[in-house]
């Protein structure tokens, strides 16, 4: 039996206020239309709700029953109206990221925390991914946003990109690896060396080779892969192997045991920015987000 849920949380409201004119007045109704849809609450449940005392109509068992099934509903509706105030205003609702795994830590993940903190009725989900992954969560409308390298959005009709910073790559190493005593880094010096090399279907193993071919290193000889960035840090700091890292999204990472060889070509150049849907209807919780990670990164 599907009743009225108007009807049970006006019967909480009477139950509450103690008369049908009280609750009438709060409800901002009149008596008579009131008791009109209380008896329509009867007619549907073939049974009466309330009870005869003196003058008075006070709610029986099953009126307070059904009462309190109708304050339920008044708290629900209170709440979905405070969150609808705050998503409104920018501060409530479902934030959906995706970001390459390099581009998920410490770029976005410090400003993430800080907005998490200023916004606690935010639900946030963070999606990382390799560049075909995280395009086609976003064409499936599974993630509103993309912060990764604009050749994400190249290829597509209908993909936006907002630029942010250039992260280009350059060659990582230990802090005191024998190349770091070299003024010119030269091909030949690279091609000399065991590498580290990122998963095979990501952006960055792509444009670290073909940057590599541009460069005249014709042959890498790679001795370890991994799809993991904590793993490649940590394993680069304590041998001798090098591998390609992008300059902004890991420079927090480096402290006192990894650096960045002068070693540059073109083909390095890395615009990361937000890649969204431009036919979707603008949500203010992640403009609200973009707005806070470009003031941060433009400091």
């Amino acid at each position: 039996m599907k009743l009225d849920p108007k009807h049970l949380a006006q019967l909480s409201v009477i139950v509450e206020a103690g008369s049908f004119q009280a609750a009438a007045d709060r409800l901002a109704l009149t008596q008579p239309a009131l008791s009109r849809n209380m008896r329509a609450l009867e007619d549907r449940l073939c049974a009466p709700v309330f009870k005869r005392d003196g003058r008075r109509s006070v709610p029986n068992d099953l009126g307070l029953k059904l009462a309190r099934n109708g304050l339920a509903i008044r708290i629900a509706e209170e709440q979905a109206g405070n969150l609808a105030d705050l998503a409104a205003a920018g501060a409530a609702g479902q934030l959906r990221i995706g970001a390459p795994p390099i581009v998920a830590g410490r770029f976005l993940t410090d400003t993430l925390s800080q907005f998490i903190a200023d916004n606690p009725n935010c639900n946030v989900e963070l999606r990382t991914g390799l560049v075909h992954e995280l395009r086609s969560m976003l064409q499936r409308g599974q993630i509103d946003v993309v912060f990764g390298p604009q050749s994400l959005a190249d290829p597509v009709d209908g993909l936006e990109f907002i630029p942010m910073i250039d992260d280009r790559v350059a060659i990582m190493c230990r802090m005191d690896h024998p190349l770091t005593h070299k003024r010119n880094i030269l091909p030949s010096d690279l091609m000399s060396q065991s590498w580290l090399a990122h998963s095979r279907g990501s952006l960055l193993r792509q444009q670290t080779e073909a940057a590599m071919i541009a460069s005249g290193v014709h042959h890498m000889h790679i001795v370890c892969e991994t799809d993991s960035i904590r793993s490649a840090l940590e394993i680069v700091s304590a041998t001798d192997l090098i591998t390609s890292m992008p300059i902004e999204t890991t420079r927090t990472y480096l402290f006192d045991q990894l650096c960045f060889l002068p070693f540059d070509h073109p083909q390095f150049h890395r615009p990361i920015g937000a890649i969204y849907q431009g036919n979707m209807p603008t949500n203010p919780i992640v403009d609200g987000f973009l707005k806070r990670l470009l003031k941060v990164v433009r400091l």
